[in-house]
C-alpha cells in the first residue's frame, strides 16, 4: 500500500525541498501531497482559543484547510502548521508528525500522545546560522559599524569614530559572558575563542566542554557574568526562570557602557528597563534580533534610540537551515517507514 505523506511548507522551508530529500533517502511507493503557505510574507498567529488552538503557541494555517490537505495521510512534515485536539480526531490516519523546527510549539502535544502520534522535530537546526548571526552582531556594536553606516546614510562622515574616545575596542581586549551553553550557546562560544577575548559563561544546567576549559572559558554564576563582561549575549531557553531574566535588577549589576546583544528570545529582557538603561548610558548600546511582540509596533520607544541596532527575527534564516531541516526530517520519516525508532522524539 502506497504511504501517504502530506508536506506542508511555506516560503522559507520549501515544500519542494522537503519533498526531495524524502525521496531521496526512502524507498517504496510514496504518495506525497505538497503545500506552500504564505509565511513569511504573511505573519504567523500566536494561540486562537476561537479557533481552539489555544494550547498551540505559534502555527500559520487555519485548522480547516490544514485538516482538509492533510486528509487520510499517515505522515505530516510541516513547519509551521497547527496540531490541536480537534483537529487530531479529524485526522484518525495520521501516525507521525516531522516538524522542521527546534520545538514542536505548534503542535499540542499532550493530544499528540493521546491519539498516540508521533512527534519529531529538528534540534538546533539554525544554531550555526543563529551563531554567526551572533558574531556579526557584536563586531556591528563593538566596532561601530552601525554608527559608521548610518551617519553615511546621512550624508555624515564621522571622522571623529577615528577619536580615542569615541572609537571602538577590539574582541581581543574585552571579556564577553556568554547567558546559555545550549547548542547555539556552545558555537558562539567557539567562534568568540577565535578573536582571543575572554569567555564567560553562565548556564546551571550544564558543564563546559573540556575543550572549552581549556582554552580558558569560565563557567560562573549569572551575577559573576554580569560584573565582569564588556559584551552579554543570551542564548537560554524561556523558561518562568529566564522569562525577564535582564531587567532593572541585573542589569544595576553590568558595568557602565557595557554592551548588550539578544539573538534568542524577546521574552527574556524587560523592555522598560532596557529604555531606561539605553537612555543613562549604563547600557553603551543593544543588538536586538527578537522582540517580546513581533512585529514590533511602529511607535515603539526602541526605534527611536540611536545607540540601538534591529533586526526582524532573521538570525536563524540561511539556505542552509532549509536545507539542514529538510535532511532531518527526511531521516525521520525514512526511518519510520523502515520500522525503525526516531532519532528526536518530542
Amino acid at each position: 500500500m502506497r504511504k501517504k505523506i502530506a508536506i506542508i511548507g511555506d516560503n522559507f522551508m520549501l515544500p519542494q525541498v522537503f519533498r526531495t530529500e524524502i525521496e531521496k533517502v526512502s524507498r517504496g511507493d510514496l504518495d506525497i501531497r505538497t503545500l506552500q503557505t504564505a509565511w513569511p510574507d504573511e505573519p504567523m498567529e500566536f494561540g486562537n482559543p476561537a479557533l481552539g488552538l489555544d494550547k498551540v503557541k505559534e502555527y500559520f494555517g487555519h485548522p480547516d484547510e490544514i485538516v482538509d490537505f492533510i486528509g487520510d495521510a499517515e505522515i505530516l512534515v510541516t513547519q509551521l502548521a497547527p496540531l490541536s485536539e480537534a483537529m487530531m480526531r479529524r485526522l484518525p490516519a495520521l501516525r507521525l508528525v516531522a516538524v522542521s523546527r527546534g520545538g514542536p510549539i505548534n503542535i499540542d502535544m499532550v493530544a499528540a500522545r493521546a491519539h498516540r502520534i508521533t512527534v519529531v522535530n529538528v534540534p538546533g537546526r539554525n544554531a550555526t546560522a543563529v551563531a554567526e548571526f551572533t558574531l556579526g552582531a557584536i563586531l556591528a556594536e563593538t566596532r561601530l559599524i552601525r554608527v559608521g553606516h548610518e551617519a553615511l546614510r546621512k550624508g555624515e562622515w564621522r571622522g571623529d569614530l577615528y577619536r580615542a574616545d569615541r572609537t571602538g575596542r577590539e574582541l581581543s581586549e574585552m571579556t564577553v559572558g556568554v547567558i546559555g551553553y545550549g547548542n547555539i550557546g556552545t558555537k558562539v562560544v567557539r567562534l568568540l575563542r577565535a578573536f582571543g577575548c575572554h569567555v564567560l559563561v553562565c548556564d546551571p544546567y550544564v558543564q563546559l566542554s573540556a575543550d572549552d576549559r581549556n582554552a580558558g572559558v569560565e563557567l560562573v554564576a549569572l551575577d559573576n557574568l554580569l560584573v565582569r563582561s564588556d559584551v552579554v549575549t543570551l542564548h537560554p531557553r524561556v523558561t518562568e526562570e529566564t522569562r525577564g531574566l535582564i531587567g532593572k535588577d541585573t542589569i544595576a549589576l553590568m558595568k557602565p557602557g557595557v554592551i548588550l546583544i539578544n539573538t534568542a528570545r524577546g521574552p527574556l529582557v524587560d523592555y522598560d528597563a532596557l529604555y531606561e538603561a539605553l537612555v543613562s548610558g549604563q547600557i553603551a548600546s543593544a543588538m536586538l534580533e527578537t522582540f517580546a511582540v513581533e512585529p514590533v509596533p511602529s511607535d515603539w520607544p526602541l526605534l527611536l534610540l540611536p545607540n540601538v541596532t534591529l533586526t526582524p527575527h532573521i538570525a536563524g534564516a540561511s539556505v542552509r537551515t532549509v536545507t539542514y531541516a529538510a535532511e532531518k526530517a527526511a531521516e525521520e520519516v525514512r526511518r519510520y517507514l523502515a520500522g525503525l525508532p526516531p532519532v528526536n522524539p518530542c
